[in-house]
């Protein structure tokens, strides 16, 4: 089962497998403090779509066309969400102060997809 949580939030026993799933280090973490299996940077949107979009959720439309696109051409970076999810829970850790226009949703919503067929 693939969840999100906040890189904020502390971690519990049924986060299972935990990987941080942004592009850039989050404010005010020191790295040793944060409890996490790997940091999957290539799976985070690009930096130019991270920088167009920039948390305007009037853009989250066309952020997800354009997220969704990059997912599909990259799947090695994602690959290891997968075959640890094929084996317990996995939490996906984001630092966006949104909850609900984020891209660590976006990348759930795609996986829990492919985790199905």
């Amino acid at each position: 089962m693939l969840k999100t949580k906040r890189v904020y939030e502390d971690s519990q026993a049924g986060d299972g497998t935990r990987f941080l799933v942004e592009r850039l280090w989050p404010r005010g973490m020191k790295k040793e403090e944060l409890e996490m299996k790997a940091w999957l940077k290539d799976v985070a949107p690009s930096p130019d779509l991270r920088q167009w979009f920039a948390h305007d959720a009037d853009k989250w439309q066309e952020f997800q066309k354009r997220y969704r696109a990059e997912l599909k051409a990259n799947p090695e970076a994602w690959k290891p969400i997968i075959e640890a999810a094929k084996h317990g829970n996995v939490t996906l850790l984001y630092s966006a102060r949104d909850t609900e226009h984020n891209s660590a949703l976006l990348l759930k919503s795609f996986l829990d997809k492919r985790l199905k067929k």
